[in-house]
């Protein structure tokens, strides 16, 4: 068997904007908190955030409509004007009226922040926590649960033949904010490091632990044991949001990578099903129908329901 090659979709991204067949993906990617200074004649301008876990939004909704076939040409449709896509990650508090969401969840930090809305279109979120919160607001939320990271191995297959040769033992995959305090331990994920290698260094360990969430999430959808570690700056809501809307209430999470590593009993697998998630993608603001869940999600999608 020929192997598939390693590769993400391409998407554009325009100064703070990252578009999918031309609309609007949000991503949380910041420059870095630097001044930008001259260096001769140069001006030397910040890098972006770059943090893995932000940056698959884009790139798995790039994937959903290139499973359905919207061709990467077709222009945005009328009337989609401003409308934005939420679909990875603890952003809702960026989110604005008109916004489509498709899998993402509340920040704990950021719950001050969070704006008057009346008016997102939710088609799925993170969890039932993030749905709670969604109703305290007045905002009709569905019980579709699921962050679309968890369809990874479904949307790019070459993970799960990069996950077939393991190359280490345990991964630990530090939240960005985070990973100063692991400096010098070997076996730790950057993840600022590209997002390719990123997903692939995840899929080729034997077990992932650690506070970044996404890693867990990917790991998880591969069937790669994952133990989410306390982080010292993140809130505790997403990974609760997370382990209850993939039917584990009560998961505790391991005081610190030490704990995690020494621990024998292992997290139990995601209790979900893909077929909900996939039915809920927005295909409607591209102007496109898409699949149904069951001409899309191959019997090997629902190893995830265990």
């Amino acid at each position: 068997m020929t192997a598939q090659p390693q590769a993400l979709p391409r998407v554009r991204n325009r100064g703070d904007r990252t578009t999918v067949h031309g609309v609007t993906v949000f991503s949380w990617n910041p420059h870095r908190p630097l001044i930008p200074e001259r260096r001769g004649s140069r001006l030397v301008v910040p890098r972006r955030i770059g943090n893995f876990g932000d940056l698959l939004g884009p790139v798995i909704v790039a994937a959903m409509l290139e499973r359905a076939g919207v061709a990467p040409a077709a222009p945005a449709p009328a009337g989609a004007g401003g409308r934005r896509v939420l679909a990875v990650g603890s952003v809702l508090q960026f989110a604005r009226a008109g916004d489509v969401v498709w899998g993402s969840g509340m920040n704990g930090k950021s719950m001050a922040e969070l704006p008057a809305l009346s008016q997102l279109d939710v088609r799925a979120v993170r969890g039932p926590r993030t749905r709670a919160v969604l109703h305290g607001l007045g905002i009709e939320s569905p019980e579709v649960y699921g962050d679309p990271a968890l369809l990874a191995p479904l949307l790019f297959p070459w993970l799960r033949e990069a996950s077939a040769s393991k190359v280490r033992g345990t991964l630990i995959a530090p939240n960005m904010n985070d990973r100063k305090a692991l400096r010098g331990v070997p076996d730790v994920l950057d993840p600022q490091r590209p997002l390719l290698e990123c997903l692939r260094e995840i899929a080729r360990s034997e077990r992932v632990v650690g506070s970044s969430l996404h890693a867990v999430i990917v790991a998880e959808a591969l069937g790669v044991p994952a133990v989410a570690v306390v982080s010292r700056e993140e809130h505790p809501l997403k990974y609760a949001d997370y382990y209850e809307g993939t039917g584990r209430p009560g998961v505790r999470l391991a005081e610190s990578v030490a704990d995690a590593t020494a621990a024998r009993a292992a997290v139990p697998g995601p209790q979900w099903a893909p077929e909900p998630l996939l039915d809920a993608f927005p295909y409607d603001v591209w102007g496109a129908a898409g699949p149904t869940a069951a001409a899309a999600a191959p019997a090997s999608a629902r190893q995830t329901a265990r």
